[in-house]
């Protein structure tokens, strides 16, 4: 089965536009972060979201951590999926899901060693989808995406191959290796950001390149 692909980073309606016309299944829209690239308003996100057609995922990348903030800044937002960038600190996935039913919801994952891997396949039965990126939340200020680093997909592989959920792969992918990562993980779904962009901007070349690659036998 061919990947879904998601472009993260979308910082305007043109851009989530461009993201959907190359094949995009799904965008990322990053609301405030402690670091990383790609931040953009809450009330921009909202407008690109509500510009988006139905098939297509929108997904609010918050760095909340209680289930109310959580809440709270969804409906300040109005997507159809909600990503977790860090670790739940109060409140529970079963809280969450009955306060928006019909909200997904994606718990990223990064992945930096074994306990990453149990981590992960607890969370896979609680949630729509677990994220697999290259973050470190234990740094004084927490990397929560965005690095641009690969990890170890060794690991991804176990994930994966355990997960209760479908599981998307991010991290450090570009034109050149996207096809190597989906022929070791074969996730369900690839997510890419700083690896489609030149000088922060949405690059079609690399677009093209990426979805070809990512997309041939």
């Amino acid at each position: 089965m061919k990947p879904r692909i998601k472009i993260c980073c979308i910082s305007s309606t043109d851009e989530a536009k461009t993201a959907i016309s190359y094949g995009a299944s799904a965008i990322g829209l990053v609301a405030r972060m402690p670091s990383g690239p790609g931040p953009i308003p809450d009330d921009l996100i909202q407008k690109i979201a509500l510009s988006v057609p139905p098939p297509v995922g929108t997904f609010l990348l918050t760095s909340e951590t209680s289930v109310n903030a959580i809440i709270k800044h969804h409906q300040r937002t109005n997507t159809n999926t909600i990503q977790i960038v860090d670790s739940l600190t109060n409140g529970t996935y079963k809280e969450l899901k009955a306060a928006l039913p019909f909200v997904k919801i994606v718990q990223v994952i990064h992945v930096i060693d074994e306990e990453s891997v149990a981590e992960a396949i607890e969370i896979s039965s609680l949630v729509d989808a677990i994220l697999l990126d290259s973050g470190n939340p234990k740094l004084k200020v927490k990397e929560l995406g965005g690095t641009g680093r690969v990890h170890n997909w060794k690991l991804s592989r176990q994930i994966r191959e355990q997960s209760k959920c479908p599981v998307f792969l991010a991290g450090g992918l570009n034109p050149e290796n996207v096809k190597q990562a989906i022929d070791e993980v074969e996730p369900f779904a690839i997510d890419v950001c700083s690896g489609v962009r030149t000088d922060g901007n949405l690059d079609k070349h690399k677009l093209e390149k990426f979805f070809a690659n990512a997309l041939r036998d």
